[in-house]
C-alpha cells in the first residue's frame, strides 16, 4: 500500500473503532500528521500530532526524562517508548500514540547509530508500548518517506 493508502485505511479504521491518535514525531517533521490530515475525516480520530525535533522539546512536551536522553540519545528504543507514553499521558483523549525518532542524515550519524536509524513506537492506553526500528538507505528525503511509510504501517496494523 502507498502511504496514503495506509493513511486512508487508519482514518477508516480508527473512525469504526473510535479511536483517537496523538502523534510524537521527530525526524519525520510532521509528516504522519500531514497524510492523515490530507484525508478527510480524519479530525474525527487526530487529537494532535506534536513534532518534538529538539531533545528539549521531548522533554518539554512530552515529558522524555533527562536520564532517558542521557543515557540512550534521542535515537533509542527507549526515547521511542518515552514518546508514546509522554504523548498519551499529555493528551486524556487519546487511546493510540505513535512516536518515530531517528537519524535521516546526511550528518549526525556514528558508529552504534548509523544515518538511517529510525526507531518507532505505538502505544495504547493503558498497555505496553511496542517497538520496532529499521536501518534505511537513501539520502535524507528517502529517510523520511521510508519512515513515514514504516509508521503508517505500524499504525495499520495495529489498527486492524
Amino acid at each position: 500500500m502507498t502511504a496514503n493508502d495506509l493513511a486512508k485505511a487508519i482514518i477508516k479504521l480508527a473512525t469504526d473503532k473510535r479511536v483517537m491518535l496523538v502523534l510524537a514525531e521527530s525526524c519525520t517533521g510532521g509528516m504522519i500528521a500531514a497524510a492523515l490530515t490530507d484525508i478527510a475525516g480524519s479530525s474525527a480520530v487526530l487529537d494532535r500530532g506534536l513534532v518534538t525535533y529538539s531533545n528539549q522539546a521531548k522533554q518539554d512536551l512530552l515529558g522524555v526524562s533527562d536520564e532517558i536522553l542521557a543515557s540512550h540519545g534521542a535515537v533509542a528504543a527507549e526515547t521511542a517508548i518515552a514518546m508514546t507514553t509522554g504523548a498519551l499521558l499529555k493528551t486524556p483523549l487519546a487511546t493510540l500514540a505513535a512516536s518515530v525518532t531517528g537519524i535521516a542524515g546526511p550528518g549526525g550519524g556514528s558508529e552504534g547509530k548509523p544515518v538511517g536509524l529510525v526507531h518507532f513506537a505505538c502505544q495504547w492506553r493503558g498497555k505496553p508500548a511496542i517497538h520496532d526500528h529499521h536501518i534505511f538507505t537513501g539520502d535524507r528525503d528517502s529517510v523520511r518517506k521510508k519512515s513515514l511509510h514504516k509508521s503508517l504501517t505500524m499504525i495499520y496494523n495495529e489498527l486492524k
